[in-house]
């Protein structure tokens, strides 16, 4: 159990940035992008294939970001120039997407195992620090017997995490990142004051599928190959994290929101890890566990909402009756 749920937990950490594009272009821009199934994948194409190819895993990773950074912005493009419905601009740079990264690897998957890797070297370094027997020895002596393998995947990628939370968090504070908000929530408002709203939107998807590649290429080194399916029904996934996120956290700052939305990420996978031990659930359930996830994710606020107002309705009529009664007596 506890193996399960770490592994969850290491897994969850990786697509929260996956979670934090969506978050961008869905709750900030308020534009239902539907590029993110296809751009996951060109992460991890791009990643994979300069890996392959002799590029070291940080500059492969930096190039599956700006690949996403590019298919981004041309689906803003298509919106903005071309005056394409916002999701039919997504799903036309999806469908495209398929072929090019069957183009960028060559074949239908590739496999990193006999590969450097970032994971690879980061736990290479990571050994001869020896953190993972003091670790693993505090882990035993509060009674577990299961010990993960090593620490680092899930301690080095919490601290990329985090810091890329950090910078979402400043960006979304600047000039830039403020007008981008705006963009969001009043276009033709923000407009109004002379800002360029389709060159913001381009930015904006730019930025969110950078994010998307950028966990993308990350997951295909830690799962040791890439594979043009691997993200179908990634857009759910990261909508299912944003909402969880949002109904246990709150949004009540930006900063608290993207912390949300990587919690809500961790709180996804652990769920799914959970279910799928279930005798009942098979591994092709997990579609099915997650549109489920995100049904109860949006109607328990709402529900729970509804029993407040009606409690505070019926204590009203409480103190109501009781104020009639008192003056009746008088």
């Amino acid at each position: 159990m506890f193996i399960s749920i770490f592994s969850a937990v290491e897994s969850g950490v990786i697509y929260a940035l996956m979670a934090l594009g969506v978050y961008l272009s869905f709750r900030i821009l308020d534009f239902p992008d539907l590029t993110v199934d296809g751009s996951f994948v060109t992460g991890a194409a791009v990643g994979a294939i300069s890996i392959v190819n002799g590029v070291p895993p940080i500059l492969a990773t930096v190039f599956a970001a700006l690949a996403g950074f590019v298919a981004g912005s041309i689906t803003g493009i298509l919106n903005t120039k071309g005056k394409i419905n916002p999701l039919l601009s997504g799903i036309l740079m999806m469908i495209a997407l398929y072929s090019i990264n069957l183009r960028i690897m060559g074949r239908p998957n590739l496999a990193l195992l006999n590969e450097p890797t970032l994971f690879n070297q980061i736990d290479g370094f990571w050994g001869g620090l020896g953190i993972d027997k003091t670790l693993n020895g505090l882990v035993e002596s509060m009674g577990v017997d299961s010990l993960p393998g090593t620490w680092a995947v899930l301690i080095i990628m919490t601290i990329i995490t985090i810091i890329i939370k950090l910078v979402t968090d400043y960006f979304l504070k600047t000039e830039v990142g403020l007008a981008l908000r705006a963009t969001g929530d009043n276009e033709k408002m923000i407009r109004s004051f002379s800002a360029n709203t389709n060159n913001l939107t381009i930015v904006g998807l730019g930025i969110s599928n950078g994010l998307v590649a950028l966990s993308g290429s990350l997951v295909a080194q830690y799962g040791g190959f890439a594979d043009v399916n691997m993200g179908i029904g990634m857009i759910v996934i990261g909508l299912a994290s944003v909402i969880i996120g949002e109904a246990l956290v709150g949004t009540r700052t930006i900063a608290i929101t993207t912390l949300a939305v990587i919690l809500g990420a961790i709180a996804y996978r652990i769920v799914v890890t959970l279910a799928l031990r279930a005798d009942f659930l098979e591994t092709g359930d997990m579609k099915l566990i997650t549109a489920l996830l995100v049904i109860i994710a949006l109607i328990a606020p709402k529900v729970v909402s509804a029993r407040k107002e009606a409690v505070r309705k019926k204590r009203k009529r409480t103190l109501l009756a009781s104020q009639r009664k008192e003056e009746h007596s008088a």
